[in-house]
């Protein structure tokens, strides 16, 4: 009677876990995505309405293939090397910003990466270079979409190939009338260093409510 008690408690105790874990994995996986949730619908969330799931699922499908754990692994090792490498030396900048066209040719001259050798085994080098093309201002990808990114992608001529963010026109208007001096200072040093001022900028958040530069305070145009 006690082992049939003892059995019947754990099974109790087992199956609540099981359904527990396979719904955080769900959720982990949902809330991934998330962060390229289409435009046209910026609550993200996600609700048993047939049509909006399918609409969901074809704007990722677009980018990443079809909806799977191999795709969302390939997903996560390429996105976690672009950091791992790029993010060593400098913050590991939106792909968003700057279009295809931009980051081959940036890929194509790492040799003299300004003015450093930044060249790097080929199997990641072909990851890297297809984690940017695949996420860049111009690859039609939802997160491609957000008005922080389509700014700066808008102000580049078609027969430009900036490689530098720093290079367009709409990040030099924005700028412009910063004073030198709060550029070049030790905190700062160059004005491609986004997150000295926009403390949310490795997240991709670039709005006047997180600028702060340093020794000086908010900055309103």
């Amino acid at each position: 009677m006690k082992t049939t008690t003892l059995f019947f408690s754990a099974l109790l105790f087992a199956v609540p876990l099981a359904i527990v874990t396979a719904a955080d994995d769900d959720y982990e996986k949902r809330e991934e995505y998330r962060k390229y949730q289409p435009m046209n619908d910026p609550s993200g969330r996600l609700d048993d309405d047939s049509k909006k799931e399918d609409r969901y699922k074809r704007e990722k499908s677009k980018k990443y293939g079809t909806y799977t754990n191999k795709n969302m692994r390939v997903l996560k090792e390429n996105e976690a090397l672009f950091r791992n490498e790029c993010g060593s030396c400098h913050m590991a900048y939106q792909p968003e910003f700057l279009p295809k066209r931009s980051w081959k040719k940036m890929m194509a001259t790492l040799e003299d990466h300004f003015k450093t050798d930044a060249t790097m085994d080929t199997e990641d080098h072909k990851k890297i270079e297809a984690f940017l093309i695949a996420n860049a201002s111009d690859s039609g990808s939802p997160n491609s979409r957000r008005e922080a990114y389509r700014e700066i992608s808008r102000s580049i001529p078609s027969g430009s190939t900036p490689i530098s963010i720093s290079e367009t026109r709409k990040f030099k208007k924005e700028h412009r009338e910063i004073p030198i001096r709060l550029i070049r200072q030790k905190e700062v040093k160059s004005i491609a260093n986004c997150a000295a001022c926009h403390r949310k900028a490795e997240q991709g958040y670039y709005g006047e409510r997180d600028l702060i530069i340093p020794n000086y305070g908010r900055w309103d145009d």
